[in-house]
């Protein structure tokens, strides 16, 4: 079709002419809302955007000699961020004469990836790098799975608390009409 004719078909029906295939021969045009198109594939791009899930590395700062409590509380932090889904980067720091101890931190090391080793997985072995030593583990669960559970576990909750409060404005309302009437007597 000659370009005038459509020029003239989009003005007569209110449409754009958008150049779809610029390198094709002949050019492929199309008859649109340009303004619409933009929209809709802006809106798409920001639904794509908010599902999209970053790899998040933490990392957590051990001691070889640490306190089994300690021990208990960093190892808390990085079972809640397997549980999110990230990644988890350990470090043990020697200082002094812990350097010529190695294998007590890749002990401690180890014990922690037995310990957490249903979340997540040895993904980098432990190595000695200078005065630290790193281990880097991943988790089981994608980060998009992760935040799924985490949505669904959050509407569970508050479901679960509207009729815990309509209950307790329930309970208030009995009380206020049961003192009414011995107050009027």
């Amino acid at each position: 079709m000659p370009l005038a004719k459509a020029l003239e078909l989009a003005q007569e029906y209110d449409l754009d002419l958008v150049e779809v295939a610029a390198t094709a021969r002949p050019p492929v045009c199309k008859l649109m809302d340009y303004g619409k198109f933009k929209y809709e594939s802006a809106m798409k791009a920001r639904e794509a955007r908010k599902n999209q899930a970053h790899t998040v590395i933490k990392e957590m700062k051990l001691r070889p000699k640490i306190d089994p409590h300690d021990y208990d509380t960093k190892k808390g932090h990085v079972v809640r961020f397997l549980k999110q889904g990230d990644k988890v980067k350990i470090t043990i720091m020697f200082r002094g004469r812990e350097q010529s101890r190695p294998e007590l931190g890749f002990r401690l090391l180890q014990r922690l990836a037995e310990d957490v080793q249903d979340l997540g997985f040895v993904e980098s072995n432990p190595k000695q790098d200078g005065r630290n030593m790193i281990m880097v583990l991943g988790p089981h669960k994608k980060k998009t799975e992760a935040m799924a559970e985490a949505r669904e576990a959050q509407a569970a909750r508050k479901a679960g608390r509207q009729p815990q409060q309509d209950e307790s404005e329930q309970d208030q309302e009995h009380e206020q009409q049961a003192q009414a009437p011995a107050d009027a007597g």
